[in-house]
């Protein structure tokens, strides 16, 4: 039997396939099988984190007078690009306060999990030459991008029903169920729209970096527009954003129903657009070609951590871009601190025992955390690419050369380390920078920049685990995450939620000095830096001792 007729063997049970969408249902089911962790594993982090907020507005925020604090520092215009449109404040019940505050929040991190879920069952199957091998079976052309949009249409759908279902048991605000849906179906639309973008990044490069680093500017552009645009008196620039069209339904102050079939328009056709575009390319390769590259190596690239910086500098440059850009926006609210956090007891509370002479301080350090943690998942990437280098076999041609193990892991672990601290550098300067224009205080900048530094030892520690997983442990590497989002939990919400004070100190971020409110100590971080450097030494030797893996 040829593989045209038996692709059409499907309609003598009643229906007929494509051709090209033959064998779509069993990619969908090994696609989910494949991510039967990771899925929920996202969809549960985002159901949790969204019901925690949405209970804890209600003990942060229990008066009248606290929400009416608030409403008086979000309306202006840093406070309203960090959050979402003014139309939120006219009412600002506990459920407008999540659909202002969060929604947007979320909704990047929504788009996110369905830009991973299309490239990794797309362009990372054609890089890695599986979906040749599947192909080659009775398989259409478009199965394996329709499997992928299928596997992001469902986990955007589980998420808005869970969404729906956890908020609606809550007593936020009236509109009930209805406006529960609507703020669950409000993700599931910036999810798919951002999937369609992914669809159409997937087939310009060949490289599933690019085609995730393509797809993941779309949305941090989406973010600013929508910023701008709230930030401005006119509303326009916030229409060119998904983001902004999900926080336009208004659930829970308006419920505005129409916004979410714009969503789906737009998802519909760059997801037709991503199918058209896949016909004029052949498996693997993209639409666009390859630079031609010099025709000689540079000095830098014919060393080992030259070599390296260039694999790892759009991902740094990316992260020091967003991480500028985010102490940027936590710094333009800077000096209205006291204001906004005057009414609130849990965290004046969580201020206080962070110590420090004023609020703008205290507050300055609680963001400290935040900023450390996002650089720490750079730090985490950047320390595991030896693994993904090793696994998909370009490793091993560079070791069969002169090239040691540890100069060549240790020039990947040297870019974790430098660039990390570069991290800590950029958003230090954007919190000091933009601090010291809102509180009229230039003397922020250099002692906010310096209190984003001091976390640098605690990054390395991050490096050092990760290096001791990979070299000791590679099939248990992606552990190393554990230490971002163990600090993320500990450091911020913890002192929010009032943890014990040794689930602080299991973190490394828990013994860097917070400043600027408490004083410089240099004994914890010298501890920190030789911890590091012996779990860095730790981690190479494990690799010189171990066999490659290859995939």
């Amino acid at each position: 039997m040829s593989a045209a007729s038996a692709t059409r063997t499907p309609a003598a049970r009643g229906f007929a396939v494509p051709v090209a969408l033959t064998g779509t249902g069993a990619l969908v089911r090994f696609n989910l099988r494949r991510d039967r962790v990771r899925l929920p594993a996202w969809i549960l982090a985002l159901l949790v984190g969204t019901l925690s907020t949405a209970d804890k507005f209600r003990s942060l925020y229990s008066g009248p007078e606290a929400r009416a604090s608030v409403v008086t520092t979000m309306d202006s215009p840093a406070g309203l690009a960090m959050t979402g449109p003014r139309h939120y404040l006219d009412d600002y019940t506990y459920g407008s306060m999540l659909g202002h505050q969060l929604l947007g929040f979320v909704a990047v991190l929504v788009g996110l999990m369905s830009v991973l879920v299309i490239t990794r069952h797309t362009r990372d199957e054609e890089e890695t030459h599986r979906a040749e091998l599947v192909r080659s079976t009775v398989v259409g052309r478009h199965a394996h991008l329709a499997a992928a949009l299928w596997v992001a249409v469902i986990a955007d759908l589980a998420l808005a029903v869970l969404l729906a279902a956890g908020l609606g048991a809550m007593d936020l605000a009236p509109g009930g169920a209805g406006s529960a849906l609507l703020y669950g179906l409000a993700h599931a639309a910036v999810g798919l729209v951002f999937a369609g973008v992914a669809a159409i990044t997937t087939q310009i490069t060949a490289h599933t970096r690019g085609a995730s680093g393509m797809a993941l500017a779309v949305i941090g552009l989406a973010y600013i527009l929508r910023a701008v645009g709230d930030a401005g008196d006119g509303e326009a620039l916030s229409w060119l954003s998904p983001i902004g069209w999900a926080q336009r339904t208004y659930p829970y102050a308006g419920d505005r129903w129409w916004p979410l079939l714009l969503c789906a328009a737009i998802a519909a056709l760059c997801a037709g657009t991503g199918f058209a575009l896949s016909t004029r390319r052949d498996v693997g390769a993209g639409l666009r070609a390859g630079r031609p590259g010099s025709p000689t190596a540079s000095a830098a690239l014919l060393r080992p951590l030259g070599f390296a910086l260039r694999l790892h500098l759009p991902v740094l440059a990316g992260f020091g871009a967003g991480l500028f850009v985010m102490g940027a926006m936590y710094g333009s609210i800077l000096g209205e601190a006291d204001d906004m956090l005057r009414n609130i007891d849990q965290v004046q509370d969580a201020l206080r025992r962070i110590g420090g002479t004023s609020t703008v301080e205290s507050f300055a350090s609680m963001i400290m955390v935040i900023l450390a943690v996002v650089a720490s998942v750079y730090v985490v990437m950047a320390a595991l690419r030896p693994l993904a280098e090793e696994s998909a076999g370009r490793a091993e041609p560079l070791l069969a050369t002169g090239l040691s193990r540890a100069r060549w892991a240790g020039s990947h672990l040297a870019v974790a380390l430098g660039g990390g601290t570069a991290l800590l550098l950029a958003g230090g300067l954007g919190i000091g920078v933009l601090g010291a224009a809102s509180a009229g205080d230039p003397g922020l900048v250099l002692s906010l920049t310096g209190a984003a530094l001091a976390y640098a030892p605690a990054l390395w520690v991050t490096a050092g685990a990760a290096a001791v997983l990979f070299g000791w442990l590679p099939r248990a590497a992606r552990a190393a995450w554990a230490v971002p989002v163990y600090a993320f939990v500990t450091g911020h919400l913890g002192q929010l939620l009032r943890f014990p004070g040794w689930t602080h100190d299991l973190s490394p971020f828990g013994h860097v000095p917070q400043l600027p409110a408490a004083s410089m100590d240099w004994t914890p971080l010298a501890a920190l830096t030789l911890i590091a450097a012996a779990l860095l030494l730790c981690g190479l030797e494990g690799f010189r001792r171990r066999d490659l893996r290859m995939t």
